[in-house]
């Protein structure tokens, strides 16, 4: 028990130490709750939130976004990545657009996006997509690349059916980079979509704080802070978690 409390402690310290400045801070009097409101009314707000179901309709409707861009995103980031990588004339041609399109903030977009596609909910999963597909094609393309020529000489030796060379070779090989690509992009499309929900949406997390701005409720827009900030911990967290489970040889070399 007395390991565990050590192990959890280091990531205790550093949140309740902002909770106790936040607290500090807010119940010293030098600010007006309408500018910075207290911990006791943030989770005082969360619990209503909660119980009247209104928290929970939002986080859906974020979910519901995220899953199906970054399940599209990640499938098509995956499959062009090491496409671009095993063909010369893929990567020839398509290699300039894909590093230029990587350079574009995926936030820049919205605007366009908007006057494309309307604020339907296309236009939150195509966010979702860009910002994942990207991410995680870069992941795959370098990957592939750093695997070793010599690999790929001693298959066209033997002749290798090419599903064995994916599934025996090239698949392993790329999967510890891809992984740590799939974790990069799901938290960074996690917090793209909030942007986008702000400038853009009737539900979702990013609306409901943009809603509390409008009716100036810093204790709405504080609640959908800190359920963002837990989101994207909780997944960087089941990703490494995952890692762990589905690539254990990686630890065992690094340990």
């Amino acid at each position: 028990m007395t390991r565990n409390w050590k192990s959890v402690l280091p990531f205790l310290i550093s949140p309740l130490l902002v909770l106790a400045i936040w607290w500090w801070v807010s119940n010293a009097g030098h600010y007006s709750e309408d500018i910075l409101v207290t911990p006791q009314q943030v989770f005082a707000t969360l619990g209503e939130l909660s119980d009247n179901g209104e928290l929970w309709l939002h986080l859906q409707a974020s979910f519901n976004r995220l899953l199906i861009g970054f399940s599209l995103g990640a499938v098509v980031g995956v499959l062009f990545g090491i496409w671009m990588a095993i063909s010369p004339r893929v990567e020839a041609y398509a290699l300039p657009l894909f590093q230029g399109l990587r350079q574009v903030p995926t936030i820049a977009l919205i605007p366009i996006l908007i006057l494309l596609l309307g604020v339907d909910e296309i236009f939150k999963v195509i966010i979702v997509f860009k910002a994942a597909s990207l991410t995680v094609a870069l992941a795959a393309y370098e990957a592939t690349k750093g695997v070793s020529k010599s690999y790929f000489e001693v298959a066209s030796i033997y002749q290798l059916p090419k599903t064995t060379l994916y599934r025996k070779l090239i698949i392993p090989a790329i999967t510890p980079p891809v992984f740590t690509g799939l974790r990069i992009a799901f938290s960074r499309s996690w917090t793209i979509l909030v942007a986008a929900e702000l400038l853009a949406a009737d539900s979702g997390i990013g609306q409901m704080m943009q809603l509390g701005r409008e009716m100036f409720r810093l204790d709405v827009v504080m609640v959908g802070v800190v359920i963002t900030g837990l989101v994207g911990f909780s997944i960087d967290k089941l990703f490494k978690w995952g890692e762990l489970r589905l690539i254990p040889w990686q630890h065992n070399v690094r340990a």
